[in-house]
């Protein structure tokens, strides 16, 4: 069962122009898209970016999509900063690309996360640091962030107690996000800039970061 259900083509007309576009592609629209759609944005983004990846014109998408782009109803729904950028060093912690954790913890702390708790996500469960809205964003984060995914019924129990599904839908966004950004990192051994590298050397080295691979070259 989805812990998300797909919104009904019928019920999102703003869309049409991607979720044609999809069903021309595949043959039908995937479920997929249709619970992106309860961030209408985020389903026809993920529709340009997947077609520029597909080797589609990049042109053609944007003269396809310019007049059509979708009003989002719930978007005085969307995540503080804060939250956002917890979860994507949370699900960057988990995959393991150093890159990502200097960029997301230095953004984190940016929007007001302290170190400590940074310093802390691990022990999320039993810290007296996180509310009980982070602890669920952190725990379905660092599940999601396995191979294989260890993501369950009782993680998102625990964010529907706090998030609506529109919201849920941008925190499942944003870790996705980060699975594309810590696989093109870490594979591409990305050099780590000076200000990101100086905020995790102070303070991610006690949770045992280090650049490695990512080290600018001298």
């Amino acid at each position: 069962m989805a812990y998300v259900k797909p919104m009904q083509r019928e019920d999102i007309p703003g869309l049409e122009g991607v979720m044609a576009s999809s069903e021309a592609m595949m043959g039908f629209v995937p479920n997929s898209m249709l619970t992106m759609a309860h961030m209408p944005q985020m389903a026809m983004a993920f529709s340009m970016f997947a077609g520029t990846v597909f080797g589609a014109d990049l042109q053609q998408i944007v003269a396809n999509y310019q007049h059509q782009v979708p009003e989002d109803p719930a978007a005085d729904e969307a995540l503080s900063p804060d939250i956002v950028q917890l979860t994507a060093y949370c699900v960057s912690l988990s995959a393991g690309c150093r890159y990502c954790q200097a960029h997301t913890s230095h953004s984190a702390h940016k929007f007001g996360i302290d170190k400590e708790k940074l310093l802390d996500v691990l022990n999320y469960e039993t810290s007296v640091l996180f509310s009980d809205a982070e602890k669920a964003v952190i725990g379905i984060a660092l599940a999601a962030g396995q191979v294989p995914n260890d993501t369950n019924d009782k993680q998102f129990e625990a964010l529907r107690a706090h998030f609506t599904q529109r919201q849920v839908v941008q925190l499942v966004g944003v870790i996705s996000l980060f699975g594309f950004l810590n696989r093109w990192n870490d594979t591409m051994a990305t050099q780590l800039e000076a200000i990101p590298t100086s905020f995790a050397q102070d303070t991610l080295d006690q949770a045992g970061w280090e650049v490695a691979k990512h080290a600018a070259e001298t």
